[in-house]
């Protein structure tokens, strides 16, 4: 059995046997700045030592909030050397949500990075808070208030020796990006992410070997799928992490970095999935996949041109993945392995494994964890020993979503006779029609994830006669003439509504005119549809349109 220790362990084992390899990459245009392990660990020491002349209480909770960059990590590093705790944030909130989460998470103090909003963040930050302020980002906000990075870092010493923190020392609080009520702060201890990485070795199953891996990070560090599959593993493989500079800037750096391993949830596979279409009609690609010798050589060409033609693993997690688009990539030769898990669970508890026909489900448990489903209400249950001890300060909802010894997911689903995982829906998003009968929407919006005029949608009706679906198009759709796009949205919908029961027929297709995204508030920073907000958004015309009696409606 693998041993179990903490991660930063490994970070000390790298920093002294390989000091002169490259570990983190920051683009800047075309020019990329390097730090090794070495460089980086003097960095996080003298950032530690700097981060304890603060006169904070040993394990003092202190921020982050920042988009990914090479800092953050050195930041995190910092905070776990110096026997201190780290409490990430999204980099998009507004001034009355960093307030409620600074508060709730009683941080102490708070590192401020590349971030566009800061002007208006600020507001929210007490002013007497102690700031750090990683260097400035051309193009990003300008932090003038607290310390600066170089200047700080310049005042103090390398912290000496390699402090690790015991196993059951809180290592961090990850807030839940609160879309449904107040934030909810998860607590994992270096036992909950130790315990994940000692059942990965064992089992093998992302099949990584130290020193040979390169990853590229641009998904929210503070997110735990991310946090999870980029610095904790980037440091337990001594994998190289290269940044992005920005999402203009996406395409070109991925095709520069060239991941050996790359991780994207669903959206970022189906944007890839319509930026190749719009190259070559759907058609035209499968012919030239039926052809042998010429399949390959598209296959390999569609790799490099996505800039994964080095990549031996390929993940997807955050939310399910339609089984169609899933398959559209094996088809190109490329096998999409499905974690799923929660925050509370410290990342996934089922995966799909490589060498498995896992289609319509999210994989099989992971080694150590256990899942079930609630009898009556079809419940997802799990454990496992790296799911959290619990809510920061929250002890009747962490007692909500841990009963009996299981935690309770909020997902429906089934488990089959060979342990396959398969999802059926969110129980909180099921809504009952006028009819009275409930209708969950996931399967149903799963099912139109065939068609690539569609980017996103949305499936609502709570007390309507029938449900309805709000639709946002693609760059593919959006391209095409009105009465392409409605012949192509009916065809769909005639095709989905076949395999429907009488109560779950969709009676209308609405596009919307505006695109859903994280800056108009329709999309969480993780990029999955925020039900609420849209059915707030655009409820009062709902029963219109419904009476309206047609397949699609332009908004």
């Amino acid at each position: 059995m693998a041993a179990l220790k903490p991660f930063l362990s490994y970070f000390y084992r790298w920093e002294k046997e390989h000091p002169d390899e490259v570990y983190l990459r920051q683009p800047f245009g075309e020019t990329w700045e390097e730090y090794t392990w070495a460089q980086t660990g003097q960095m996080a020491r003298r950032l530690a030592a700097g981060l304890r002349s603060l006169g904070l209480p040993a394990g003092a909770h202190i921020g982050i909030v920042s988009k990914n960059c090479r800092e953050w990590i050195i930041a995190d590093l910092a905070i776990m050397m110096g026997g201190f705790v780290s409490v990430p944030f999204f980099p998009t909130l507004r001034s009355d949500q960093i307030s409620e989460v600074l508060e709730l998470g009683d941080v102490q103090a708070l590192f401020v990075g590349k971030l566009e909003g800061w002007e208006e963040m600020k507001q929210g930050v007490p002013k007497d808070m102690p700031i750090i302020a990683f260097p400035h980002y051309e193009g990003n906000s300008r932090v003038t208030e607290g310390e600066q990075w170089q200047d700080f870092l310049s005042r103090f010493e390398p912290l000496a020796g390699s402090p690790v923190p015991g196993l059951d020392s809180l290592f961090t609080i990850i807030f839940t990006s609160g879309t449904t009520g107040t934030p909810k702060g998860v607590m994992l201890r270096y036992r909950q992410p130790a315990e994940l990485v000692r059942m990965e070795k064992e089992e093998d199953l992302l099949r990584l070997r130290a020193g040979e891996n390169s990853l590229i990070s641009y998904l929210p560090l503070n997110h735990i799928a991310e946090r999870a599959l980029t610095e904790v593993l980037s440091i337990v493989y001594r994998a190289q992490v290269s940044f992005v500079e920005s999402l203009d800037t996406f395409a070109p750096n991925l095709q520069a970095i060239r991941p050996t391993f790359f991780f994207a949830v669903p959206r970022i596979w189906t944007k890839f999935h319509l930026a190749i279409l719009e190259r070559m009609p759907p058609a035209r690609l499968r012919l030239l996949l039926r052809l042998p010798v010429v399949s390959t050589l598209v296959k390999k060409k569609i790799r490099r041109a996505l800039g994964l033609g080095r990549a031996r693993i390929l993940i997807t997690a955050a939310a399910p993945m339609p089984d169609s688009l899933k398959g559209w990539y094996r088809r190109l030769g490329m096998n999409i392995q499905e974690i799923y898990g929660l925050t509370e669970t410290c990342g996934g508890f089922t995966m799909t494994r490589e060498w498995e026909d896992a289609t319509g489900t999210v994989g099989r448990v992971l080694q150590g964890a256990e899942v079930k489903t609630d009898p009556e209400t079809g419940e997802v249950l799990a454990r496992g020993p790296w799911f959290m001890d619990g809510y920061y300060k929250n002890p009747e909802k962490t007692a909500e979503v841990f009963r009996n010894g299981w935690f309770h997911t909020g997902d429906s689903g089934t488990v089959d006779e060979q342990g396959f995982l398969r999802l059926t829906g969110r129980v909180s998003e099921a809504f009952k029609t006028a009819k009275g009968k409930f209708v969950v929407p996931a399967p149903i919006e799963w099912a139109f994830a065939g068609n690539p005029d569609i980017e996103q949608i949305c499936i609502a009706g709570l007390g309507l006669a029938q449900p309805i679906a709000l639709v946002a198009l693609s760059e593919l759709g959006r391209a095409k003439e009105r009465a392409a796009i409605e012949q192509s949205l009916r065809e769909t919908l005639d095709a989905v509504n076949r395999k429907l029961a009488n109560y779950e027929k969709i009676a209308t297709l609405v596009v919307t005119r505006e695109l859903w995204s994280v800056e108009n508030g329709l999309l969480t920073p993780t990029l999955k549809v925020k039900r609420n907000e849209l059915a707030q958004r655009y409820g009062r015309h709902f029963e219109g349109w419904l009476a309206a009696q047609e397949a699609v409606i332009w908004e």
